[in-house]
């Protein structure tokens, strides 16, 4: 298959689930906060909140010397958004992205916090029941 993309493997669905958690990274909330403080510099109230956030958060527990570098060019950035550049609001997004900024994001990383985890778990159905018989009840009467 020239130029195309490798097939994925066909897994057998009781097993995709212990698959994907095995090749995924795991992590924990734990409160520890990690990583530098932001250099001196005239920072908006809402960064100085986003800095904490990812100081705290579980993806921290992974992060090396040049990703908190990374994330202070982020920082720069995420400041010029909320001080009105909002069309600097694209590359904001594509670079917390990289950092696993939203459950979508960590997914396509392989990387699962635990609270992610406890969420599908409880996760209730999309459609309700009484919904789901009125649909199949309707689709029963137009036979």
């Amino acid at each position: 298959m020239a130029g195309g993309r490798a097939p994925s493997p066909q897994l057998s669905r009781p097993n995709d689930q212990a698959r994907r958690e095995a090749a995924s990274t795991k992590v924990a909330a734990d409160g520890v906060l990690r990583g530098p403080e932001l250099p001196d510099g005239e920072w908006h109230e809402r960064t100085l909140a986003w800095w904490q956030t990812w100081r705290r958060s579980p993806q921290a527990q992974a992060f090396a010397e040049t990703d908190w570098d990374v994330l202070a060019e982020t920082a720069l950035l995420h400041t010029r958004m909320w001080n009105g550049e909002v069309s600097i609001a694209p590359e904001l997004r594509l670079r917390v992205a990289k950092f696993g900024a939203t459950v979508e994001d960590r997914l396509r990383l392989k990387m699962l916090i635990q609270s992610d985890i406890d969420e599908v778990k409880t996760a209730k159905p999309v459609m309700a029941t009484d919904r789901r018989r009125r649909l199949l009840k309707a689709v029963a009467d137009g036979s």
